[in-house]
């Protein structure tokens, strides 16, 4: 075979990746807003951000492309942290296995207080009522937490945030904490 005859041809196809901006950002975050009342004046107000625990990013994901079943409306409710014997909010916690913390659960109501959040604006959404709870006995609060169920203390349901306040809420036997939660991209 004669190699000297060989006709080799190469083809060069160029391609061009074009780096663009993303007009859109899904990072979702969230707010509480405590309004902190004692012997029914204004005490405080204490504005803190959340963060979204992985179980809640990923019932999001599931319920969006896996068909898992969606958390109605009505089962999200507020519950409130203790200070006591606290070490720390992580990523992973669940409502079955939250090591960093406990529920503080000194407040009337029998159960943890509905969230009622409205139908989604101007992708956020938000209680028009704030959760309401009526302090029954004196303690120290950390911070804040929404769930997929209402029953107090419990260790079921979804957790979908958590949140730290930057130092501790002294509350005392009728103290009234009045809670807005907005969640939004």
């Amino acid at each position: 075979m004669d190699h000297s005859r060989l006709n080799l041809r190469h083809q060069m196809i160029p391609n061009m990746i074009r780096n663009r901006k993303l007009d859109v950002d899904l990072a979702l975050r969230g707010r509480f807003q405590f309004e902190h009342y004692r012997d029914g004046k204004l005490f405080n107000i204490y504005d803190i951000l959340n963060d979204i625990v992985n179980e809640g990013k990923n019932k999001i994901f599931n319920t969006m492309f896996n068909d898992s079943t969606p958390v109605a409306n009505a089962s999200w409710c507020i519950g409130l942290i203790s200070a006591t014997g606290f070490s720390a909010l992580a990523a992973t916690d669940t409502m079955a296995s939250h090591p960093g913390w406990t529920e503080f659960t000194s407040f009337t109501q029998a159960n943890r207080v509905a969230w009622g959040s409205g139908n989604s604006v101007a992708q956020q959404a938000t209680n028009a009522t704030p959760a309401t709870f009526n302090i029954n006995a004196a303690g120290t609060l950390k911070g804040g937490f929404v769930v997929s169920n209402n029953t107090k203390g419990g260790t079921s349901g979804i957790l979908w945030a958590t949140a730290q306040f930057s130092s501790d809420i002294p509350v005392t036997n009728g103290d009234e904490m009045k809670i807005t939660y907005t969640v939004n991209a």
